[in-house]
Order: C-alpha cells, then sequence, then structure tokens
C-alpha cells in the first residue's frame, strides 16, 4: 500500500493536473526523421562531442561542466534513414525532484525511441546506477518490457490470473487496486510480475524504452577494462576524442531502434532503393501510406507487395498487411 501511494503522489508532483503557474523552459524540439535517440548523462561525458562526430552538428564542448544548457539536435543518416540524435544537457543527482533543469531533460527523454545513457568509463560504475535511479524515479522503464497485464475500469468485474504469482498475491492486488479506488474493473494477468510492476500498470504513465550503455573515454583506461565493459549487456564501448567504435555505434544504434525498410516502386519502373520508408517493426501497408502523404491511405485502393526474402512474386494487399524488412510496395489509389 505504502508502494501505491508513493507512486501515486511522485506521479502528481512530477505530472501536475492544474495548468495554473509557470511551467518554465521547456525543451521543444520537433521530432524529426523516422527515430529519435536522446543522449542522457552527467555533465563533462563527452555527449556534445558524441554528437558534433556523429551528425557534423556543432554543440559546444568543453573540459568543464554544463557546457550544454539546452536540447541540440542533430541528424544521423544510415541505410536511408534519418535519425535524429538529441543531445540533453547533462543531469545531476536529484533530477528527478527538478534539480538542474532535470524535469525538462527526463521528459524529453520519455519523447525517445531509444536512450543512450552516456557513462565516463574511467569514473566508478556508481555514475550508472545513479542515472538509473534517476529515471526510474520519473516512469522511464530502461530495457523492460510493458507488463502483460489487460486492465479495465467496470461497474462491475473481477480479477483473472492465468499464470501462478511468485513475487506477489492476490490479497495484495487487491488491496493496491482498493488503495486507488478501483472496486469495480477488470483485471487479467498473463504472466508472473511483481507488486511495482502491477503499481506501473495502474498509473499508466511509464515509458518502455530500449537503452544502450555508451562508455567514453576508453582510450585512457586499461585493455582488461574495456574487455570487461565490451562485454556487458547493451554496452558500446567509444572514445569521442580520437574516434574510436563510432560506427558500430551508430550500427548498434540501427538495431535497437529495430526498423524496417520499405521500398516505393511505380509501375513499369524499378523499385526506389535509394529513398526507403522507414517503419516500426509490426507496420501495415497503411502505415507505409500515411509515411508518404496520408492522401494515400483515404484513397486507397489495394497494394502489391514483394517481399525480397519470402516471395519474389507480387501480391495483392490490403491495408491492414504487415510489412517485411526491405519489402518492395506498389499503391494503386482511387
Amino acid at each position: 500500500m505504502l508502494k501505491a501511494k508513493l507512486a501515486r503522489y511522485r506521479a502528481q508532483l512530477l505530472e501536475p493536473t492544474s495548468k495554473s503557474g509557470s511551467s518554465g523552459t521547456g525543451f521543444d524540439v520537433q521530432k524529426a526523421g523516422d527515430a529519435r535517440v536522446a543522449l542522457i548523462g552527467f555533465p563533462s561525458v563527452g555527449k556534445s562531442t558524441l554528437l558534433s562526430k556523429c551528425t557534423n552538428t556543432v554543440s559546444e564542448a568543453a573540459a568543464y561542466e554544463f557546457t550544454t544548457l539546452t536540447a541540440i539536435p542533430g541528424v544521423v543518416e544510415y541505410q536511408g534513414a534519418r535519425i535524429q540524435l538529441l543531445d540533453l544537457p547533462g543531469i545531476v543527482e536529484g533530477a528527478s525532484q527538478g534539480r538542474g533543469r532535470g524535469r525538462q531533460v527526463v521528459a524529453t527523454a520519455k519523447t525517445a525511441d531509444l536512450i543512450l545513457v552516456m557513462l565516463d568509463a574511467t569514473k566508478s560504475e556508481e555514475q550508472r546506477r545513479l542515472l538509473e535511479i534517476e529515471l526510474d524515479a520519473v516512469g522511464i522503464r530502461l530495457n523492460k518490457r510493458k507488463p502483460d497485464v489487460v486492465f479495465k475500469r467496470r461497474t462491475t468485474g473481477g480479477l483473472t490470473t492465468t499464470v501462478k504469482l511468485t513475487k506477489t498475491n492476490e490479497k495484495t492486488i487487491r488491496t493496491i487496486l482498493a488503495s486507488y479506488k478501483l472496486h469495480n474493473c477488470d483485471v487479467m494477468i498473463r504472466e508472473d510480475i511483481t507488486t511495482d510492476e502491477f503499481i506501473d500498470v495502474l498509473i499508466g504513465t511509464r515509458k518502455y524504452i530500449p537503452c544502450l550503455y555508451v562508455y567514453n573515454k576508453i582510450d585512457a583506461i586499461s585493455l582488461e577494462m574495456v574487455d570487461k565493459l565490451a562485454r556487458s549487456e547493451n554496452t558500446v564501448v567509444i572514445s569521442c576524442e580520437m574516434s574510436l567504435n563510432l560506427d558500430y555505434l551508430v550500427e548498434r544504434v540501427w538495431e535497437s531502434l529495430g526498423l524496417v525498410k520499405v521500398y516505393t516502386k511505380k509501375r513499369g519502373e524499378r523499385p526506389d532503393l535509394s529513398d526507403p520508408v522507414c517503419l516500426r517493426k509490426g507496420a501495415t501497408i497503411e502505415d507505409v501510406c500515411l509515411g508518404i502523404h496520408k492522401s494515400l491511405a483515404t484513397n486507397f485502393r489495394y497494394a502489391l507487395g514483394r517481399s525480397s526474402k519470402f516471395s519474389p512474386h507480387a501480391q495483392k494487399v490490403s491495408l491492414n498487411h504487415q510489412v517485411q524488412d526491405e519489402d518492395v510496395v506498389s499503391i494503386f489509389t482511387k
């Protein structure tokens, strides 16, 4: 019950319902490209240098702290996709409570499709733990997937579990529901979840974002330490100063985003392989239409889809047909 109350009060503090009063200057950066990647880290870990090296965007970099005071966007072009890289100001301990413009930083990070946590390889692992605590406190869940729980408010209802709960129990879940004044609702739990995960589902504002831990300044540590860090899960080791491993970092970013490329083709012509439509895995023909122009979906008649991996022959498909990576599509309108 205490955990549930604490989560609710923290959510109210971070996202006040009242619109009165000044909210302060935010980072109003328009989302551009096919995906957004946010750079987060403590001051002076090399975020600005990385942005400059990867995107040819000038971001002030210096040996002293807090050189970046607002969000600076740049674009990485890779395999025909345009990926927006966002250099956010360095956050400090206590950012989730608003210290050092921390709330604006993490609020912008919530809009990202991938988070790069920049770390200094010459410093202790404590910095990684502190950053994870700050992001967790504002509802960002790194490298976690949303719990398989279906929750709906009803005039009547009950609790259904399809698996045995070992990390919590039905009584605890009912108590948490009562603390949120949820007496009539349908809850279906389809995996063995913890109490914290169930509270996350109830609050509903949690963001589940993939993350890569990027260790900079590897030129200043031993080879044994570099090897140990490189073998860690979801980790990339780089040196911005010496431009080491930056190509591999961009490759890992592409893999983590999980984008699919769809090529368009006019009748009687070859597919345009230079300008693919980049979409999320699970995207449909309708998403392809919207990615080109919204009028295509409105006036859609049918599409001819050809998969380079599965079927060499064109097949007539509808709007809800799911596209695969490197599919070739011709769209016909009314």
